[in-house]
């Protein structure tokens, strides 16, 4: 059963950097999708960035792109998510997600919630203006 546990969190200012840690355990390493999401109070999850871990190629959402990255250290199956220049409405809880082995992010609809069979709990991140 694959596990996932983020790390990180924690209080940033607007316009400040965070960097957030998914460790995954429960598995091989193997190729598969994992992706980063948020939820803000009030509002539906949004995907924000994804890796092929295979590949190694990167997808971010629109609203963030540019403000980040996502990266991987295969030695520590452990996948990470820089973010820059936080803004106050990106308050939420961030969490990351494994798609199923085998296999690698979409190119469209990347994030697409079924194709993601593993969830993390989350980490809060609290940006204040």
């Amino acid at each position: 059963q694959v596990q996932l546990v983020e790390s990180g969190g924690g209080s940033v200012q607007a316009g400040g950097t965070l960097r957030l840690s998914c460790a995954a355990s429960g598995y091989t390493h193997s190729t598969r999708c994992l992706g980063w999401f948020r939820q803000a109070p009030g509002k539906e999850r949004e995907g924000v960035a994804a890796i092929s871990t295979g590949s190694g190629r990167t997808y971010y959402a629109d609203s963030v792109k540019g403000r980040g990255t996502i990266s991987q250290d295969n030695a520590k199956n452990t996948v990470y998510r820089r973010m820059e220049s936080q803004k106050p409405e990106e308050t939420a809880l961030y969490y990351c997600a494994a798609g199923a082995n085998r296999g690698r992010c979409r190119p469209t609809d990347t994030f697409s919630p079924p194709q993601f069979t593993s969830w993390g709990q989350g980490t809060q991140v609290p940006v204040s203006s």
